[in-house]
This record gives structure tokens, C-alpha cells and sequence, in this order.
């Protein structure tokens, strides 16, 4: 137990009113994050995931019957904040499911800053046209952390640290690094990828000219991925810049798949080349 945090103490906001709510409130918008420079964790996940990552979290909000069910957890956050002295800010049920995006809120949130924009030179990069589902989007970034992608490039869609995709990526999206950029910002990173030796690696329908099946490929070369929203598919300036064409055979009982399903076994597919050669 941690006799320290009770809700009859003094430091307890339990107004809705208060301005904290207003200020992270603005942080389930894109245009809130960029002005804060901050994103909204919500969750017992995402704070372990916090201190596995070794990320440091500019404010801590929970309730006091999370703090007295993980004070373990809350002592080892509160060393981790970015500014030394600040601790946690207890607050009632009320303001944290104010403060939160989620229906039943587990009782913690944090803001941090976002992670850094990653550095020129990967050799696996997951390039995302337009992906606008949150819950496809977190799917396919931690698909993309376990098949050992280095760099995601996303091309317009959902902003990847809203709330709804670091839920749905289990925290992926704190530890993969992201360019978000225009279009034709893509489009210039892919050709220049291209121009250095990438083999660009547009993911199309079974049947599509000059598909063949992942498999025949070899993902061992430095790669880039490019997957399509479900329907539309890639856009024609990145498509136009494949170098191969690959499909996942399937039956047609279906039209096509799901993105987030279809990027299993593309991305793995380079694991299983490398660890099983001939295979």
C-alpha cells in the first residue's frame, strides 16, 4: 500500500473545471500535440511501456486507487520525469475520465514529448500511403517494431501518436521512428532511398501487373515497403517508383485483404529469410 496517496489529501483535483483539463484536453487533437510539443498516454500499458523504453514523462495524472495498486510502478515513474522535484498529480475518477479519450479509463495518463525524427541510413523501411485508420495504423506499427523495421515514412492518414493508434500499437509507436510528411515528401524520400540502392517493394492485388508472390523475393537486400489504404491502394507516385511488385496469394472468395493483416507476413518475411536461409 502507499499510505502517501489518499484521496482526503490536500493536492486531490477533483474538479472538472480545473485548468489541467483544459490543457490536456487539447492534446486529443493534432493541432493541440504540435502546440503543446506533447503526446497523451492513457493506460497501465503504456506507462511500463514508458520505463521500458527509458522515455521520461513531462506529467503523471492518476487516480489515488491506481497509485495505491501500483505504487512500484508510480515510484519508478516519478524518478523517470523530466523535470526533477515534479511528481504525480493525483486526481479524482471524474477529471481523469475528463482528461482521457478512452470510455472506462484505467486510471493513469502522461504526457511526453514526441520521440525524435529518425536518422538518414536504415535498411528496412515500412512506407505508409494514406493509412487513415487509427486501429489499422497502430496494428501495422507493431507489426512493423516485430519484424524489425528500422524507419516508418507515412505519407499523410492518422496522425501516429494520437491516443487510439499508441493504444493499438501497444506502445510501437514510441519506439519506431517516423517521418509523417506531405505526400510528394515521401515520394522524394523514396527516390532518393531508390537512387542509393533500395529495392522499392510496392505491395499490389494478387493479379496485378507484374506481381508475384512475397515469398520469391529476396528481403534481404536493403528495403523499402510500401503498403496502401485498403481500397485505394498506393498512390500513383509511389507506385510508379517500385522497383518490384509483390502480392500474397489468396483465395477470391475475398476482394482483398485487410492492410494491417496483409503486412504480417510481407515484413516477417525478411525474419524468416535471414534466420532460415533455403528455406
Amino acid at each position: 500500500m502507499c499510505a502517501a496517496f489518499r484521496p482526503s489529501e490536500p493536492q486531490l483535483i477533483s474538479s472538472r473545471r480545473n485548468p489541467l483539463v483544459g490543457q490536456l484536453r487539447q492534446l486529443h487533437t493534432p493541432a493541440g500535440r504540435r502546440q503543446a510539443g506533447l503526446v497523451l498516454l492513457e493506460g497501465t500499458h503504456l506507462a511500463q511501456e514508458v520505463l521500458r523504453l527509458d522515455l521520461q514523462p513531462r506529467q503523471l495524472l492518476c487516480t489515488p486507487a491506481w497509485a495505491e495498486a501500483h505504487p512500484g510502478l508510480l515510484t519508478q515513474l516519478t524518478t523517470r520525469m523530466e523535470r526533477p522535484g515534479s511528481g504525480p498529480t493525483l486526481v479524482s475518477e471524474a477529471v481523469l475520465a475528463a482528461v482521457a479519450t478512452t470510455e472506462h479509463p484505467d486510471g493513469v495518463v502522461l504526457t511526453l514529448e514526441p520521440p525524435e525524427p529518425p536518422a538518414p541510413g536504415s535498411t528496412f523501411v515500412l512506407v505508409l500511403d494514406g493509412i487513415q485508420d487509427p486501429g489499422n495504423l497502430g496494428t501495422l506499427l507493431r507489426t512493423a517494431l516485430a519484424a524489425g523495421i528500422e524507419q516508418v515514412w507515412l505519407a499523410g492518414g492518422a496522425d501516429p501518436l494520437q491516443p487510439k493508434v499508441l493504444r493499438a500499437s501497444a506502445g510501437a509507436a514510441l519506439a519506431l521512428p517516423q517521418r509523417r510528411l506531405e505526400r510528394q515528401g515521401v515520394v522524394a524520400l523514396v527516390n532518393q532511398a531508390r537512387g542509393d540502392g533500395h529495392q522499392v517493394v510496392a505491395a499490389v492485388p494478387p493479379g496485378a501487373a507484374g506481381a508475384r508472390p512475397y515469398w520469391l523475393l529476396d528481403w534481404r537486400r536493403p528495403t523499402l515497403v510500401l503498403l496502401g489504404a485498403e481500397g485505394p491502394g498506393l498512390s500513383a507516385p509511389l507506385l510508379e517508383l517500385a522497383t518490384q511488385r509483390v502480392c500474397i496469394p489468396h483465395s477470391d472468395a475475398v476482394e482483398s485483404l485487410n492492410v494491417a493483416v496483409a503486412a504480417a507476413p510481407l515484413l516477417l518475411e525478411r525474419w524468416r529469410q535471414e534466420r532460415m536461409p533455403g528455406n
